[in-house]
Parts: C-alpha cells; sequence; structure tokens
C-alpha cells in the first residue's frame, strides 16, 4: 500500500492525523510539580531591544502563576542568561545570535527580570548560557533534590529557550507542561508552530485556567 501524501492533508485536520499516527499522548500533572519561569527578563518586553518580542501578556501570566504556585507551596525557579562581557562562555550559540550580545557583562540591565516578576530570597535562580534551562546547569539535580516529577514552564521564547527546556525536561525523566498564556514569540506563526509541535512530541501544552485549577486544589 502506497504511504498517505501529507502534502494532501488539511490543515483543520492536522491534529485528527498526528493522533491517529500515535502523538499527542498526555502525561497528565504527576505528583510534586514545580513551576519554571524561562528569561522572563526586560530584553523580551523593551520596544526596540533587538531581542523585542511583545511578550508583555506572557510576563504578565507568569507572575500570576509565580503567586498562585507559591500560594499553593510549590517551587518556584527563575532562569536567566548572562555572558562574559566578551561572550567566550556562550560558544558558538554567542556567535550565531548576535542579539544576545546584550545579556553581556555582569551589570547588562537587559538581563533584569521583567516587572512585576521578582524571585524571593529562598527562590532558586538559575543562570545559563544556553537555551534549555538544564543544559550546563545544576537544575537537573536541582529538581531531583526536591523529589519534583513536573514541570510547570512558561517563559521566553516559546521557539527558544521554552521548546529547549521543555525537551530536555522530559529527556531527564520529568512531566513537562507548557502554558501557552505565559510563554511567548516574536511571531504569532512561531508561536503556534512550536507550541503544536511541543504538544505532540514533547510536552503537555495545557490552558492556564487549568493549570491554575489545578495549583488551587492541590492538598
Amino acid at each position: 500500500m502506497a504511504p498517505t501524501d501529507r502534502r494532501d492533508t488539511p490543515p483543520d485536520d492536522l491534529s485528527a492525523d498526528y493522533a491517529a499516527a500515535g502523538f499527542g499522548n498526555r502525561l497528565g500533572f504527576g505528583q510534586r510539580p514545580a513551576l519554571i519561569l524561562v528569561d522572563p527578563v526586560k530584553a523580551y518586553v523593551t520596544p526596540g531591544a533587538p531581542l523585542y518580542a511583545g511578550v508583555e501578556a506572557a510576563v504578565a501570566a507568569c507572575a500570576a502563576l509565580a503567586e498562585a504556585a507559591r500560594a499553593a507551596g510549590v517551587p518556584v525557579i527563575f532562569t536567566r542568561v548572562r555572558y562574559m562581557a566578551d561572550g567566550a562562555d556562550g560558544g558558538r550559540f554567542f556567535q550565531k545570535v548576535g542579539a544576545l550580545a546584550c545579556f553581556a557583562g555582569d551589570d547588562a540591565p537587559l538581563g533584569g527580570f521583567a516587572e512585576p516578576l521578582a524571585p524571593r530570597a529562598d527562590e532558586v535562580v538559575v543562570t545559563k548560557q544556553y537555551a534549555s534551562a538544564f543544559f550546563g546547569t545544576s537544575l537537573a539535580a536541582t529538581l531531583t533534590a526536591m523529589a519534583v516529577d513536573t514541570c510547570l514552564i512558561g517563559g521566553l521564547t516559546t521557539s527558544g529557550c521554552v521548546r529547549a527546556t521543555a525537551l530536555d525536561a522530559l529527556q531527564h525523566g520529568f512531566i513537562p507542561v507548557v502554558i501557552p498564556e505565559a510563554c511567548g514569540d516574536r511571531d504569532a506563526r512561531v508561536q503556534a508552530a512550536n507550541l503544536f509541535d511541543l504538544g505532540q512530541k514533547y510536552a503537555d501544552v495545557v490552558a492556564m485556567a487549568e493549570v491554575l485549577a489545578h495549583l488551587r486544589d492541590r492538598p
């Protein structure tokens, strides 16, 4: 039997087509979640900055998730990007994406967390040089020590650091839950394509209202 020509699959049938092939299974919330807010920093919400993406609504959603997680006793972990002044610790990634220069130096203002987000003194802040919050950091060990099994993920941007973090969460044995309202990208088409692909292969993509209800109803 000849294989189906996927070019003829109507866009409206895409989810059904993936489901029929075995994609998109729901993993669920697990028992011990942590909220990971990936790089919700000023660079993405400062007009004129090279990384500006117009994602202020996603930052506000991250702030609401942080408050809900704190109220539920769920750990909140922030990540940020920081490089040496010459970017030497950023390797090829720093060379590939020139806009990352806005994170170079200890006093890079665009690398600070966007208001109203602010880690509390007792919350973990992971400093990284690459897209994934897991690559080259202690995040996996920290989550394991906390007995976490589920990563609730928001932040910036969806196609970059959120996607990389969700993929690595899965590959480290955690359940990744990406909250679409709490992440954003430079273009709505890029946002939609990445959320679809994440939901089919690497993560549960779960509406913020459902995540908030889950946090509220935890014992």
